[in-house]
């Protein structure tokens, strides 16, 4: 079942240096866009991630140091992907808790003003556990009757997650060939931030997620605690969770 788009979507998949988001780097992406007519468009590049791959994490994906170290970096070519991928929802496996939150960091390290949650995100594999709880090379197999090859390559991923999305719109009948629909079905949480430190209660109040505060709305801490605002600028904490608190805090001056 090809895909019912109100905009273009953006697969996307990334090999990393590790799985820290607020620390590691991008060694690889690859995105593969869909227009509306249906349409498929693959960018697959190498970056260097300005910092040593540990070798474990080579073992997973393949690449090395030497493989990165004469291509650009991520501010290089940030504004050409932000630009690429303008207008997108996206699309991934596993996306929300890793792929989105890292890019989204890796744009922010940039300098690039590219405000992901406009876009619609669908994760594929939440659908997937959802309804049959295994990983991606089992659900291409089950879903699409294929071997995944070269898995933990970037591309083939990439390739596999879309395959994957559209033989689950055609075996599923509760699931809507509609991206805001699949964004919703896949979400884990009402994330504020990326990383899901800051998250929406059921009356659509900000609360914190982690820690001491967790369940407390953020406004009525950053008011009573305001070094714990402090605490969270200058901790390791995901830039992107940083600006999030920061926009609540400027927010409730106003009030």
């Amino acid at each position: 079942m090809d895909l019912n788009l109100k905009n273009p979507i953006a697969f996307f998949d990334l090999e990393t240096t590790g799985i820290n988001t607020a620390k590691d780097r991008i060694v690889e992406i690859s995105i593969l866009k869909i227009d509306l007519s249906g349409k498929e468009d693959i960018l697959t590049m190498r970056l260097n991630p300005e910092m040593p791959i540990p070798p474990e994490t080579t073992e997973i994906h393949g690449i090395t140091d030497e493989d990165v170290k004469n291509e650009p970096t991520f501010k290089e070519v940030a504004k050409n992907l932000a630009h690429y991928l303008e207008g997108c929802d996206l699309g991934g496996y596993n996306c929300n808790k890793f792929d989105v939150p890292l890019l989204a960091e890796e744009f922010l390290r940039a300098e690039i003003d590219f405000d992901m949650k406009k876009s619609k995100i669908v994760d594929v594999q939440v659908i997937f556990h959802k309804q049959e709880q295994r990983t991606l090379s089992a659900a291409y197999k089950f879903y699409c009757s294929k071997d995944l090859m070269d898995a933990h390559s970037a591309e083939a991923d990439t390739r596999a997650t879309y395959e994957v999305l559209k033989a689950q719109l055609d075996r599923y009948d509760d699931l809507d060939n509609d991206i805001s629909f699949l964004s919703g079905y896949s979400a884990h949480t009402r994330n504020v931030d990326f990383a899901g430190r800051i998250i929406l209660n059921d009356k659509g109040v900000e609360i914190f997620n982690f820690g001491k505060h967790k369940g407390q709305a953020v406004e009525k801490i950053l008011k009573e605690e305001p070094g714990y605002f402090s605490w969270i600028l200058n901790g390791d904490f995901p830039l992107h969770t940083k600006k999030v608190l920061t926009a609540i805090k400027l927010r409730s001056f106003g009030k």
